[in-house]
């Protein structure tokens, strides 16, 4: 069975992150989603999330494209491959965060993961800052 994984706050699920999942579940039998912890997202994204980390994977647990979810690691963003051993490290064709040390972290832990950039959906509407701005001004 092969592995893939994607990483990601996953604040506010839409069809972007769908497409996301339904990419990677092209490469591979068997999807793993790491979900950041709170402290990571407010560091990086200099905001806390709407959802608790905990919110956030009891969701994506509910998508059926998912195999797996998992909380990441407090201090180390590449703890989870170790773990995991995946096949496959898929990242979104907008993340930017824990990408430029990914291949070193995996040759590290002694890995031969391939590292894919995934494609866009939509990418002028489907994005989280952008529905977050949306509601701020509806509500």
């Amino acid at each position: 069975m092969k592995k893939i994984m994607v990483f990601g706050t996953f604040d506010i699920v839409h069809m972007g992150h769908i497409h996301m999942f339904k990419q990677a579940k092209e490469y591979c039998d068997y999807l793993v989603v790491v979900v950041a912890r709170n402290k990571n997202v407010e560091k990086i994204k200099g905001i806390g999330p709407l959802h608790s980390e905990e919110e956030r994977k009891e969701f994506l647990e509910n998508i059926k494209l998912i195999d797996e979810v998992s909380l990441g690691d407090e201090f180390d963003p590449y703890l989870r491959i170790k773990e995991v051993k995946p096949d496959i490290v898929a990242i979104g064709y907008d993340q930017q965060v824990f990408v430029d040390d990914l291949e070193e972290a995996i040759t590290s832990f002694d890995l031969k993961s391939q590292i894919v950039r995934l494609g866009p959906y939509q990418k002028n509407r489907f994005k989280s800052g952008k529905i977050k701005k949306y509601i701020e001004r509806v509500v």
